[in-house]
């Protein structure tokens, strides 16, 4: 529960937050609920320049109640789409591994990204979010942080916050770890209207997810709310290979080419998605924070989500862990035990690395497995309800 009081750490303190993803929303929605000054910079011309990625999962204890404490449950309860958990494995053929469709465990209920954004959006004062706005430097003393962007607006604000994503501008002004390649490659792609323009593979999603998984690689396919799919193929690669693969994303041919002969012999319902897919593709090597990194905590400076903990997908978790450090550091800079900024910060981050170094852990095995020729047995029994194999196999070795 978030403490009131009218001393605390961030009493007449004007926030800075750069980003408008979900963690950076959460937590501009929950300062201003307690009457702090924050502002939202984002890079985006405007709420609908982008197309908003694929369908979240939010979590009790983390997504979940964040949404709670900032009192939006019922706008999500009117956004949240049921029965879209659902999941089918299937292998490169489109033969059913592993059937989770029907079951009943709704405790991580999905929500589209862009549904989830326009709630928190709506959630916030007039004018809270400055649109079209590219971080581009900073210069702090103990007391301030002035923020320069490319084009050359400049904002002072007495506590920054970088929810800026995987590929944080600001990171590096709070520590010099880098994150670390994970060793897999995604490519990203959606396909408009799937019910008309692959209607077998519409019938195969039944309204949920679809995970192929063979030959050491990963396709997973999942519907949305607008009845398009986004998709994303997974495989081993070296970290530079979408700047020396040499193929031209914009290319559909190039692309479907590549698809044919890196996922060989993978059924043609697969390529179906390449055909038909919007252009570009996106080519997204997965990266992970350090488990074990540390920083010195600053007077006015920090960061949450990606920019702070960066993992890869496979685990389902980055949302939720956004979510919770927004959840986390609003309450301790709304904490009237907390001295300063500075004591509410190296509070948050303190548990907030403590508890992404598990999770952080867990998804590298999770995108090792995925990735590996022990992933239909590992999931078989993951699924049958042996939870506890993710940390008994550090090999994957479990039987069929």
């Amino acid at each position: 529960m978030i403490q009131i009081h009218k001393q605390s750490p961030i009493q007449d303190k004007q926030i800075a937050i750069i980003g408008a993803g979900p963690g950076g929303l959460t937590l501009a929605r929950l300062l201003q609920m307690h009457g702090a000054k924050v502002k939202v910079f984002e890079r985006d011309i405007n709420q609908f320049a982008r197309v908003q990625g694929a369908t979240l999962n939010l979590n009790e204890g983390s997504g979940l109640s964040a949404l709670r404490a900032a009192g939006l449950m019922e706008a999500f309860e009117l956004a949240y789409r049921p029965g879209a958990e659902k999941m089918l494995f299937v292998d490169a053929q489109a033969a059913v591994i592993i059937d989770e469709l029907d079951s009943e465990n709704n405790d991580r209920p999905e929500i589209d990204r862009g549904p989830l954004r326009n709630l928190l959006l709506a959630s916030l004062m007039d004018d809270t979010v400055v649109w079209d706005a590219r971080f581009s430097s900073l210069q702090r003393t103990e007391e301030s942080v002035e923020i320069t962007f490319e084009n050359g607006d400049r904002f002072t604000a007495d506590l920054l916050i970088a929810a800026d994503g995987a590929n944080s501008k600001i990171r590096p002004y709070i520590t010099p770890l880098a994150p670390e390649y994970s060793g897999v490659t995604v490519l990203e792609g959606s396909v408009a209207d799937v019910a008309n323009t692959i209607p077998a593979l519409f019938e195969l999603l039944d309204g949920g997810k679809v995970c192929v998984l063979d030959d050491e690689k990963t396709l997973f396919i999942v519907l949305k709310g607008d009845g398009s799919v986004a998709f994303y193929t997974g495989h081993k690669a070296h970290q530079d290979w979408a700047r020396q693969c040499g193929i031209d994303f914009s290319d559909r041919d190039q692309v479907l080419a590549w698809f044919k002969q890196e996922f060989k012999g993978w059924s043609d319902i697969w390529a179906e998605l390449f055909r038909h897919a919007t252009l570009p593709f996106i080519p997204r090597p997965q990266f992970c924070a350090p488990v074990d990194q540390s920083w010195p905590s600053l007077s006015n400076l920090t960061m949450l989500g990606d920019a702070a903990h960066v993992m890869p997908p496979y685990a389902g978790e980055g949302v939720n862990m956004a979510m919770q450090d927004a959840l986390v550091l609003a309450s301790q800079l709304l904490n009237p035990d907390m001295p300063d900024m500075r004591a509410a910060i190296a509070a948050y981050e303190t548990e907030m690395r403590e508890r992404n170094a598990q999770t952080a852990a867990e998804t590298l095995k999770f995108t090792r497995v995925f990735h590996s020729y022990e992933a239909v047995p590992f999931f078989r029994e993951f699924f049958s309800g042996n939870q506890d194999v993710l940390l008994q196999n550090e090999g994957f070795r479990v039987a069929a």
